[in-house]
């Protein structure tokens, strides 16, 4: 039976994504709705201002039409609720400040920072009065140990790392759109193993609402999906990694974001104290392009990386 409603769940997702983006990207157009591309980056992608952005919201109506009607509405939903709506909200006023005041930055820092800590406390709260366990296991073994008390700001760690890596990540027609696919697909695989019902549900509704982005997200991009998007999927894949007491495993089946975050912080780190460069650009998927790969090579290439990825953490899962 659970297979089966995972099976309908993602379809369900697919479906209604595939029939919302007709709908919602002439809209967008209409409404002006266009990216602003940063001046700083590959020149390349300046033919791409004006494509409208805030397709996430395809996503997250997708994904919650599916989830609400195949869930069984237990503190289990509340907890994937809050993470992935709440942060796509944070995500959407992101968006929604870039447009309206034509900015390539949106939120000030401190602005997103607010945000992303109310919903995370929110997301510790709803834990705390499930009685969720603080344990911690390591991937692949029998080892593990319990944080107490500091299991709730290892939460919150777990939180802005995954929504902020995986919003690194998105930066190339269809990029995140497929790993994210990859990376739930996964999760929807440990979930069903360890009958975390909620969160299997959850994550097949999710490849299924990317997989019908990808469509129009593929390059080349008719619509982006913006921190509506890419906020999140990254508070809900951490959400699901949480419930399914898959903490540190998210690092693997998540580690095309995990790269795309250490290029940023190695970048940053190195021109601080050396004045120097590692990469031509940070996120690393910049790097790529500049050395010569086509958009579609690199991100074709993350995509297999992904993969590989998802099955070191499915075999140490199983």
């Amino acid at each position: 039976m659970d297979t089966m409603v995972i099976l309908f769940s993602l379809g369900a997702s697919f479906l209604i994504s595939v029939l919302l983006g007709p709908l919602f990207i002439p809209l967008l157009r209409r409404m002006k709705f266009g990216q602003q591309i940063r001046t700083d980056g590959p020149q390349s992608h300046l033919k791409k201002s004006g494509t409208p952005t805030m397709g996430g919201i395809i996503i997250m109506l997708a994904l919650l039409i599916s989830f609400l009607k195949f869930s069984d509405k237990t503190a289990d939903f509340w907890v994937l609720f809050t993470a992935s709506l709440g942060f796509g909200l944070v995500g959407f006023l992101d968006d929604y400040i870039k447009i309206v005041f034509k900015r390539s930055l949106g939120l000030t820092a401190r602005q997103k920072l607010f945000g992303q800590l109310l919903f995370s406390i929110i997301v510790c709260a709803e834990l705390y009065n499930m009685n969720h366990s603080t344990l911690i296991t390591v991937p692949g073994t029998s080892w593990g140990f319990d944080l107490g008390w500091f299991y709730y700001p290892f939460v919150v760690i777990i939180l802005f790392g995954s929504s902020n890596a995986v919003n690194f990540t998105d930066g190339l027609d269809g990029l995140l759109s497929g790993t994210s696919a990859i990376a739930f697909g996964a999760f929807t695989i440990i979930a069903l193993q360890v009958s975390e019902h909620e969160s299997a549900i959850f994550s097949a509704a999710m490849v299924g609402a990317v997989l019908g982005f990808l469509i129009f997200n593929a390059h080349p991009a008719k619509v982006f999906m913006g921190d509506t998007g890419s906020l999140g999927i990254g508070g809900g894949i951490a959400a699901v990694a949480i419930l399914t007491k898959m903490e540190l495993m998210l690092v693997i089946v998540g580690g095309v974001f995990v790269l795309e975050m250490l290029s940023v912080i190695l970048q940053v780190g190195s021109f601080k104290l050396r004045g120097k460069r590692i990469f031509k650009m940070s996120p690393i998927h910049h790097h790529f392009e500049l050395v010569g790969w086509s958009e579609w090579r690199v991100v074709t290439t993350f995509w297999s990386v992904g993969l590989l990825f998802a099955a070191i953490g499915l075999l140490l899962a199983l």
